[in-house]
């Protein structure tokens, strides 16, 4: 039985968030056993929290093409985490929304069977980036029917996890947000919503994410987190294997509200929904002058405990956010949130849509970007540069704030990189005063950096740190240290490393710069064994640089194993040649 459609929410309050939301809840459904290190998914591992930190939202996409997507563009554009759509058992339908209405714990959605999901995870992991799973645990569903892998339920009833006493006994919508009582414990948008005091349903809850850890997951996102006490997500949280895995609320501000975002920072980051909403304010109807304090000064969340984002699925369909369907603006205020130092950036991909409710196209199979209507914000290249940007100048902060007083901006990062935007009706042309070093630079959201040659456009930046740009409307350009054009570097770092192996292992040297692979598996540098146990492996890289990096281990299957612990870290010459002596951590 189809589920009845829940009523819209008014986009100006945005309480709703969701046309419908919901999966998750428990596990009994999917204990996958593990058994043996052949069944192990490995764990992410190449850097911590900071130094590669752009999400991208792959929405609705199906686990096989996510997984084709960290090979070929999310690993090599240097994106650290994807968050990939609900992984439960749902109602039927083809509106996007089934998803977010679960039915059972077992990962059979129209997305992919428990096999294609931890298959997703391993090869994410083995291009370098994270997996957060989309899950709610705030409801199940608003009807009765059979699901989509076969599972049989009514509202209050679903026979592998959940009876009628495992809900709030208030069976009627929320009505009142002023209300803490009446927004946790009343049903959003009519979905039966579970008492998550109870220890049982908590137990159950984490069951399932537990199931979800066991298959390789690195993060949860916390569908509908408002309407879940927070004193109920965090005795959850500590029933997991690891209680310490990332977790992020989402939690929509509300002026005057009972329920507020910071109440959820004490157990995982939260969505800051306001930096979005002021982005669209100020990118349609004031001036990009105004961005030069843009950040947690403007009643945000601290910068280290918020997630920032430009849109998501539910923001660009209510109209409280920019979209893809704003064009240029839209890619100008993405670029602007990769450049500034605020939040741990989200970058939403989804698909065209003029019916709010439409599913993804062909049930979320991807075949190629671009086509059937996906839209693949993550792979346009002004976007994709910025990753790479982003990734380059971690650590920096603000330096050399420029503007025309109007909507034409530009700032550096340190004296790592700089990004000039231009939002005017027409070109504007200006000498940019940066802290880079003398050299020439590839314009990243133009061309990407390839034997020494840049693909677009390149702009000299002279011995004070001064270049001279003419930017058309809407446009922007964005340079980096990692990303030059002409002589080879002067300076190389020897890297060795005390590592044994079987036969058809070898060991790989990988790091932040592009030299070094940014951080990709793919792009990791094979070392020579011919001093075994010492492999060793000299690098070009740009003189008196800090780099990062780490080693890993291949087998002849392609599996990646990283070494443990920390990013190393090494300062590369002015001239000649550093060399490491480094041992393999196990």
């Amino acid at each position: 039985m189809r589920t009845p459609r829940p009523t819209r929410p008014s986009p100006p309050r945005l309480r709703r968030r969701r046309i419908v939301t919901a999966m998750l809840a428990a596990a009994a459904a999917l204990a996958v056993p593990v058994a043996g290190p052949s069944s192990v998914v490995p764990q992410a591992g190449a850097t911590p929290p900071g130094t590669k930190d752009v999400a991208a939202t792959l929405f609705e996409w199906r686990y096989d093409a996510v997984a084709r997507e960290c090979t070929n563009v999310l690993g090599p554009k240097g994106y650290g985490l994807v968050e990939v759509s609900p992984a439960a058992e749902h109602i039927q339908g083809s509106q996007w929304w089934t998803s977010y209405q679960p039915v059972s714990y077992r990962i059979g959605g129209r997305l992919g069977d428990e096999a294609a999901f931890r298959s997703m995870v391993r090869a994410c992991h083995n291009a370098g980036v994270k997996v957060v799973a989309d899950v709610v645990v705030n409801h199940m569903s608003a009807g009765s029917g059979t699901g989509t892998a076969g599972s049989s339920y009514t509202k209050y009833a679903y026979p592998s996890v959940y009876s009628d006493r495992d809900f709030h006994s208030c069976r009627q919508s929320i009505s009142n947000y002023a209300d803490r009582t009446n927004v946790q414990t009343c049903e959003l948008v009519g979905l039966a919503d579970l008492d998550t005091g109870s220890d049982y349903v908590r137990g159950a809850v984490a069951a399932y994410l537990n199931t979800l850890i066991a298959a390789g997951v690195d993060g949860f996102r916390i569908d509908a987190a408002k309407h879940v006490a927070a004193a109920d997500l965090a005795a959850i949280k500590a029933k997991l294997t690891n209680p310490n895995i990332f977790w992020v609320h989402e939690v929509i501000y509300g002026a005057g509200e009972a329920v507020q975002p910071t109440e959820y920072t004490g157990s995982g980051d939260v969505d800051e929904f306001r930096a979005a909403y002021d982005l669209k304010r100020v990118f349609t109807s004031e001036k990009l002058a105004y961005l030069s304090n843009w950040g947690a000064s403007w009643g945000y969340l601290p910068s280290g405990q918020a997630r920032s984002f430009v849109d998501n699925w539910d923001t660009e369909r209510n109209g409280s956010t920019l979209s893809y369907k704003a064009g240029a603006t839209y890619t100008l205020a993405n670029v602007f949130l990769l450049a500034w130092p605020y939040g741990a950036p989200n970058v939403f991909s989804g698909y065209e849509w003029s019916d709010p409710d439409a599913g993804p196209p062909l049930g979320g199979a991807v075949s190629a970007c671009y086509s059937n209507g996906w839209k693949c914000q993550h792979a346009w290249t002004p976007i994709s540069g910025m990753v790479g940007f982003r990734n380059a100048v971690a650590g920096t902060g603000v330096t050399n704030w420029w503007s025309n007083g109007n909507n034409a901006i530009g700032f550096g990062r340190g004296a790592k990189g700089y990004v000039a935007i231009n939002h005017e009706t027409g070109p504007v042309t200006s000498t940019f005063q940066t802290s880079l070093p003398a050299g020439t630079y590839c314009d990243v959201t133009h061309g990407t950096v390839s034997g020494g040659t840049c693909s677009g456009p390149t702009y000299a930046v002279g011995s004070s740190g001064a270049f001279t740009a003419t930017l058309g409307a809407n446009e922007q350009v964005a340079l980096h240290v990692g990303a030059t054009v002409g002589a080879p570097a002067s300076a190389s770092v020897g890297f060795g490393v005390n590592a044994t192996t079987v036969t058809g292992q070898d060991i790989y040297v990988v790091g932040d710069a592009p030299a070094l692979g940014a951080w990709a598996p793919g792009s990791a540098l094979k070392m020579d064994p011919a001093t075994y146990p010492v492999w060793r492996r000299t690098v070009a890289l740009t003189p008196g640089s800090v780099v990062q990096y780490k080693y890993l281990r291949k087998d002849a299957a392609g599996t990646v194993t990283w070494e443990s612990g920390a990013n190393r870290t090494v300062t590369v010459p002015a001239s000649g040649t550093v060399t490491l002596s480094d041992t393999w951590r196990p």
